[in-house]
């Protein structure tokens, strides 16, 4: 939604049902019900979401500007800064020795290079080619996967809401995808759909 009124992309028909699907979707998963049991998990659940949407409008105004910027350059710059409060952290926290074995070391390496890097790299180069707004809803699969990632490793069976956000997230993925199949046509890598 703030690609509306920031980056001037207007949302089309279909985008607004797929969006409220998506919005009442993500609700049932975060349920509700529950809010005044732990409000502080929910409030970093918005204040991720909003830091991340301004980082997607931050990067598709730098895409703008930049239409020729090196995005391997650019991902590289972005977890050296992004890793700067880590480390700081890590000083201050007390935490017991690490145990260096080959299991954490390709974790950390699977985490820093593929879960990171790689997909970061990826997702940049998305939004170089998408809108912002297009983009951004394909991150719903994230609380989709999240969910469903918890039932097969974790052993925790979905709730009723969960069940129905999930249903609710996919249909507008969907809705989504098809409209850009529909709309295929050659988007101005820097503006994204005026």
């Amino acid at each position: 939604l703030l690609a509306w009124p920031l980056l001037k992309e207007r949302i089309q028909g279909i985008q607004w049902i797929a969006g409220l699907l998506m919005v009442i979707g993500l609700l049932l998963i975060f349920d509700p019900t529950h809010l005044g049991k732990d409000r502080f998990s929910m409030l970093l659940a918005v204040m991720g979401g909003v830091s991340w949407a301004i980082a997607v409008i931050l990067a598709k105004k730098m895409h703008h500007r930049h239409p020729n910027m090196d995005l391997i350059a650019m991902t590289a710059w972005q977890m050296l800064f992004g890793s700067i409060p880590l480390v700081l952290v890590a000083f201050w926290v007390d935490a017991p020795p690490i145990h260096w074995s080959g299991m954490l070391i390709s974790a950390v390496i699977f985490n820093a290079v593929f879960c990171n890097a790689l997909a970061w790299l990826l997702w940049l180069y998305a939004l170089r080619r998408l809108a912002a707004g297009v983009a951004s809803m394909t991150s719903m699969l994230a609380p989709l996967i999240g969910v469903i990632a918890a039932w097969a490793q974790l052993g925790e069976v979905p709730s009723v809401f969960e069940g129905w956000g999930m249903i609710l997230i996919a249909i507008a993925l969907v809705l989504i995808s098809s409209h850009a199949i529909r709309q295929h046509t050659e988007i101005d890598p820097a503006m994204g759909q005026d």
